[in-house]
């Protein structure tokens, strides 16, 4: 099957392998943005309630082997890397090793469906440091857009919605979650209506009507508007008490957010208010997923408009969140 690439890169955030890792990952994801120590242990706590290890560290693998047995099996059987850009292994050892390994020109997909900049222009931005690091010889990457709209997405997250509505009484309302982001930053990209869309789609293909979508994760000072409202704040304003189904769709696996913001606070607040809670699975591995992700990297890429989710400008009390 003729197709430019000798390779595929998977490009993700990182995150701490155990407790000696935590601080170390954290000061790396705020380099140089002046956030206070005190922030960054009040986040590390989050970690060590899990032993210091974020799930990616094994989710990551898992999505790499489901798609290196759907390309052996179906084709291109292409090798797949891994590099991160906060911890290892990291992004320019990835590409020192392609390079060595002879790799031309890969094809890269981050584990960030969604635009924004930091999940899909700072991305492209950490590929070409990797590749100036590495130096002659680095293989060209060519980075795949966001690719939330695809049906395999929206398949796999509804198929996991609809597992999880089956654990609830009947009349559950959907609510989908995203990492909330900083105003300035969502004002120059498409994340928010992106979200929007990809929840409706969903919940139509999941047959369910009542959906909405909120936030989690929000970080930095209580001045510093942010995309609302928070996943906890809104289960504590609900006028009812019917039983609810969690569905991160904006996120890929397992994050320390998942973990921490719906499977411990937002379910200490539904035990709290006697809410009947069930959390749908994110994407995975599922079948229709890695199914995608082949046919994104068969599929002729269009790539990112040279503008498009440019940097925001980060005012100075702007903290950060770890993604890992």
């Amino acid at each position: 099957m003729a197709i430019p690439y000798d390779a595929v890169l998977i490009v993700g955030f990182g995150g701490p392998t155990g407790r000696d890792d935590v601080m170390p990952f954290l000061e790396n994801v705020t380099r140089g943005r002046g956030v206070p120590r005190d922030r960054l242990l009040a986040v590390a706590e989050h970690y060590y309630h899990f032993d210091g290890r974020s799930p990616i560290n094994d989710q990551v693998p898992a999505l790499i082997d489901a798609l290196k047995t759907v390309l052996a099996s179906e084709g291109p059987p292409l090798p797949v890397y891994w590099g991160n850009r906060n911890w290892h292994p990291m992004l320019a050892d990835t590409v020192r090793q392609m390079r060595a390994d002879g790799v031309k020109h890969a094809v890269a997909l981050a584990t960030s469906a969604f635009s924004s900049y930091s999940g899909c222009r700072q991305y492209r931005e950490n590929i070409a440091a990797a590749q100036t690091e590495v130096g002659e010889g680095a293989p060209r990457i060519d980075k795949i857009p966001p690719y939330w709209h695809h049906d395999g997405f929206t398949e796999a997250m509804a198929d996991h919605v609809r597992a999880a509505l089956s654990a609830v009484p009947a009349g559950a309302e959907l609510i989908f979650t995203a990492h909330s982001v900083p105003m300035f930053m969502a004002t120059t990209s498409r994340y928010e209506e992106q979200l929007r869309e990809a929840s409706r789609r969903i919940a139509e293909r999941a047959g369910h009507e009542r959906w909405s979508l909120v936030w989690q994760s929000r970080s930095g000072p209580p001045t510093q508007p942010w995309l609302e409202p928070d996943i906890v704040d809104y289960l504590r304003a609900r006028p009812d008490r019917s039983p609810v189904v969690i569905a991160p769709v904006g996120f890929l696996s397992d994050h320390i957010e998942v973990l921490w913001d719906l499977d411990h606070e937002a379910r200490e607040a539904c035990e709290e208010l006697g809410i009947v809670m069930a959390r749908a699975a994110t994407v995975g591995t599922h079948a229709a997923f890695i199914a995608a992700l082949r046919d994104l990297i068969l599929a002729p890429l269009t790539p990112c408009a040279a503008d498009c989710c440019p940097a925001p400008v980060r005012p100075p009390s702007a903290v950060p969140a770890a993604r890992g």
